[in-house]
């Protein structure tokens, strides 16, 4: 079968090449792959410049849905012909205070599908039981690839900001993240303001479309004169950087209130300077998160079959795994918002 293939580390390194079929062992569920979705992480893991544990050669890919082909002789749970989407934790330690309070998702021994064992960006792959989910009937495969950044999503903006109806959130960065963010911000009763730059005018727009009550260009407005008119010039309940850009940061911990919340959401990839005293001073929450847990699954999963979310807006791409450098060009670019691979034969 084919499949994309990271075979060393350092820029550059992926290929697509022919690799063998796997099997199952005891607890395995054995799936289909039927889409994939590409992830910054992936881009950054082309580029050379992720911060996870990566294992070489390795199949990329950690977002997808399938079809159960076959179950392992232990597996009592799944059968062959279930719809099914998956958590990429393929490894914890189960022991530190992290694991045993269900919070896997920052174990330090935590070892990922797509970067230490084989991803989703070929026909088959390999997930222990655990890690399975059943995708709604009345999701979509194409849908379903994007269960994972919707638990992402689900586990910084619900779990840990959270948001409460009435607040005034702030976003920076309407990509693919920055549009599941603000959709889940709206669903819980959040008055969103969506800020971008011209390169984001389309998604702007999408972003007004999926719910945005304001959007704003920072670079032909300033933000604040609307946050102050939405607040009584007191400032937003909640900023949502996901943008990954410096001076979105900047611009976030400027709007908060004092007494705000602030989430990081965006990589940045960098150091910068950043007056980290307005954070006592205003005595913000500042938070970030990694991943996702059990129950970030099962939120997301119930989001997504009640339609509280649209995620088929947000795709504008679908290529056969052979493009995935044309794919990873174009997210680099910032061309097109969700892009999902299909495997080929």
């Amino acid at each position: 079968m084919k499949a994309v293939v990271k075979y060393a580390l350092g820029p550059g390194n992926v290929e697509l090449r022919e690799v063998p079929e796997p099997s199952p062992g005891p607890r395995d569920v054995k799936i289909e792959v039927k889409a994939a979705g590409v992830c910054g992480s992936d881009v950054h893991l082309w580029h050379g410049e992720i911060g996870l544990a990566v294992r070489t050669p390795v199949i990329m890919g950690h977002e997808f849905s399938g079809v159960i082909a076959e179950v392992g002789n232990q597996v009592t749970r799944w059968k062959p012909g279930d719809r099914v989407t998956c958590e990429t934790a393929r490894h914890v330690c189960g022991k530190c205070t992290n694991c045993r309070t269900g919070n896997y998702n920052i174990c330090e021994e935590k070892q990922l599908i797509g970067y230490v064992f084989d991803g989703c960006f070929t026909k088959y792959i390999l997930i222990d039981e655990d890690r399975v989910h059943h995708l709604p009937d009345n999701v979509d495969f194409l849908a379903g690839a994007m269960t994972e950044p919707v638990a992402s999503c689900t586990n910084g903006v619900l779990e840990k900001t959270p948001i409460l109806p009435g607040d005034v959130v702030v976003l920076a960065g309407p990509g693919g993240i920055g549009l599941i963010c603000m959709q889940l911000a709206k669903a819980a009763g959040g008055k969103i303001v969506l800020c971008g730059t011209s390169v984001d005018k389309d998604r702007l727009e999408l972003g007004k479309k999926l719910g945005a009550d304001y959007v704003v260009n920072v670079e032909q407005e300033d933000p604040r004169k609307l946050v102050d008119q939405l607040t009584n010039g007191e400032g937003a309940e909640v900023f949502l950087e996901c943008s990954g850009a410096p001076p979105a940061v900047l611009m976030g911990l400027s709007l908060l209130r004092r007494g705000g919340k602030y989430t990081q959401i965006g990589l940045i990839g960098k150091a910068f300077p950043v007056a980290f005293d307005t954070i006592a001073y205003k005595e913000l929450k500042v938070t970030g998160f990694l991943g996702q847990r059990w129950i970030s699954w099962k939120r997301a999963l119930s989001l997504m079959e009640s339609g509280a979310i649209n995620l088929n807006a947000l795709i504008t791409d679908v290529l056969p795994i052979s493009q995935w450098e044309a794919a990873f060009k174009k997210h680099d670019a910032k061309s097109g918002i969700k892009l999902i691979l299909t495997p080929e034969d």
